[in-house]
């Protein structure tokens, strides 16, 4: 048993993922097919002994709720531990005072009610494995206030705009917290994962909330650096964050190739979600599937490449679908070409059309549309 409670918090307000977020909240969207992206995390959580777990929802629930369910197909100890969502039922229409600090100042209760020691937070809009239980010991070992998460990149300029980074110091103390805003290549990217005492944690929310209705926990934390010793803790591996249309799209199609897949999925650290049995795919006559990720529950007659497709669509004879991600139960019809898009669940093209948008700026065919 972990001597931390786990939290996974909502997107923040610098996250916008055109199309997909108006019908659910980043956690919740199709990942590679099979899983949701809240799946990390708590898969984290639970493979680092970690079985008491907070789950915050700002809006959009329900596909969410659907989701967790109890939590049990995350395998978190079924006596002991707890996966408890939590709501922000005060939220206001203007979202600059819908932050993570107004949904944890709500909920505080909850938190003080927690016997362990530390607290470990999460997002649920990034993409990575990670073993926190040796990550807690190293906070632990250092003797530092709060210990920060961070993946250093060489393609900053281009990607992880608006993502937090840390400057720091030789010794890894965090000097400042600030935005990418691509001004160089190299950047130590923060996870927006933090490791703190769960008294200090408690102190922050008060104290963000003194000071503004719209502090953050990253700002309150950025503005504390001269009073807590704040430290950074490097990640290895595979690293997303999806706070746009295009990292989304990029993050499902790197993972088509084995290689980058490897650096997150590992048969010793498995990645939990909840299950939906369905018969394989089957390939029919005429089937052509190239360098592609196929959920099972498929029917395929026509042409993948370089993409991936959802649970339970249908390719029909003649159909293209390239450098696409195909989410569940959608229809690509008889002889229709689709090309860099993000089909939406339920959506069906079925009239021959060819819909192709520019590589490198991917389209979007919403939910349930009939093109």
């Amino acid at each position: 048993m972990a001597r931390a409670f786990g939290i996974v918090t909502s997107s923040g307000s610098h996250i916008n993922v055109g199309g997909l977020q108006q019908y659910r909240p980043i956690g919740a969207f199709s990942f590679l097919g099979r899983y949701r992206v809240i799946d990390f995390p708590i898969s984290n959580m639970s493979n680092s002994g970690i079985d008491r777990i907070q789950v915050y929802v700002k809006n959009k629930p329900r596909s969410l709720v659907e989701h967790l369910g109890t939590g049990r197909h995350y395998n978190i100890n079924s006596k002991r531990g707890k996966l408890q969502l939590l709501f922000s039922q005060n939220s206001s229409e203007n979202d600059v005072y819908n932050t993570n600090i107004a949904a944890f100042a709500e909920n505080l209760e909850f938190i003080e009610r927690m016997h362990e020691p530390y607290v470990i937070i999460a997002p649920a809009y990034m993409v990575y494995a990670a073993n926190y239980s040796e990550f807690l010991q190293a906070h632990i070992d250092s003797g530092a206030d709060i210990s920060l998460l961070y993946h250093s990149v060489d393609n900053a300029r281009e990607s992880f705009l608006n993502c937090d980074i840390l400057n720091l110091n030789k010794q890894k103390g965090v000097e400042s917290i600030e935005k990418n805003r691509g001004s160089a290549q190299k950047r130590n990217i923060f996870m927006d994962t933090y490791i703190m005492n769960k008294e200090l944690f408690i102190d922050l929310i008060k104290k963000a909330k003194k000071i503004s209705s719209m502090y953050t926990l990253p700002q309150i934390v950025a503005a504390s650096l001269g009073d807590l010793d704040t430290r950074g803790i490097a990640h290895r591996g595979y690293f997303a964050s999806i706070t746009d249309f295009n990292s989304y799209y990029n993050a499902n199609l790197s993972l088509i190739d084995i290689k980058t897949a490897e650096g997150l999925f590992n048969p010793e650290w498995p990645i939990y979600t909840r299950t939906n049995d369905s018969c394989p795919t089957q390939y029919l006559e005429g089937a052509d599937v190239k360098n592609s990720v196929i959920s099972n529950g498929c029917i395929i007659e026509g042409t993948v490449e370089n993409s991936v497709i959802g649970r339970g669509c249908q390719i029909k004879p003649g159909a293209v679908v390239k450098n696409s991600v195909v989410l569940a139960h959608t229809v690509v019809g008889e002889n229709a070409h689709i090309e860099n898009q993000v089909m939406d669940k339920w959506a069906r093209v079925i009239h021959g059309n060819e819909i192709i948008a520019e590589e490198g700026h991917p389209g979007y065919i919403r939910r349930d549309d009939i093109l």
